[in-house]
């Protein structure tokens, strides 16, 4: 899916990850539809935020493998600058943003970077999913 690089389109690409986890058995409520959804919302924001390149959209792709009920989830904005995660990126108490990587190292069973061509990147974060409802 395409969004346009705004707040907005990161509010939507987290709506209608909520309605993609349902279909495929996640209802919103479920842990696995609220940390596939929290993921998408930091990732997203963070290509909106940090990765965003006038003119261009960010893309946010889902996939289930459901043999093994890996959930991998993508975004991929045109900038190539890379997420910075570590202890020089640590948000002091009082700062009202720099946990979200945090968030998503603690969330996601694995992460991480790859270079998209044309030009840019793809963010990448996989979980790990409980068994569907009803199955």
């Amino acid at each position: 899916m395409q969004f346009t690089s705004s707040p907005r389109g990161a509010r939507l690409a987290r709506h209608l990850t909520v309605c993609r986890m349902a279909e495929w058995g996640y209802p919103s409520t479920s842990d696995t539809s609220v940390t596939v959804s929290l993921l998408v919302a930091e990732l997203a924001a963070n290509a909106v935020q940090h990765g965003r390149t006038p003119g261009r959209d960010f893309h946010l792709r889902l996939a289930l493998e459901v043999r093994t009920r890996l959930l991998r989830i993508e975004v991929a904005d045109a900038s190539t600058r890379l997420p910075r995660f570590g202890s020089e990126t640590v948000a002091g108490p009082e700062d009202e943003s720099g946990r979200g990587l945090l968030l998503v190292a603690l969330l996601a069973a694995r992460w991480g970077t790859v270079p998209r061509k044309p030009v840019g990147k793809t963010v990448w974060a996989e979980v790990v999913a409980d068994a569907p409802e009803g199955a």
